[in-house]
């Protein structure tokens, strides 16, 4: 049987720049085994798109709401996309 696959776009807002927030999120998107990328925003916000498992993909948006400790995470907004990616990358800002 086929598991469901997911894509999303997040926006994560609060203070989640340099406290390693990127890196932690980035790590946790590979051990859960999805693809797409994740990036700083000039506004000091974070951005990132993944795709991969349906319940990997609520797992890591679980993770963004918590996630790593030095972070305050006010707010995480999900959309849902159409866009697929052949790994994850940490892009540049």
């Amino acid at each position: 049987m086929r598991r469901p696959r997911m894509a999303k776009h997040l926006l994560i807002t609060g203070l989640v720049q340099g406290v390693g927030y990127r890196a932690s999120f980035a790590r946790q998107a590979v051990d859960l085994g999805l693809r797409g990328w994740v990036r700083n925003l000039s506004d000091g916000s974070v951005e990132a798109e993944v795709d991969g498992d349906a319940a990997a993909v609520d797992a890591i948006i679980n993770w963004s709401r918590q996630a790593p400790p030095a972070a305050r995470v006010d707010n995480v907004a999900v959309e849902d996309t159409t866009t697929s990616h052949d790994a994850f990358r940490i892009l540049l800002s």
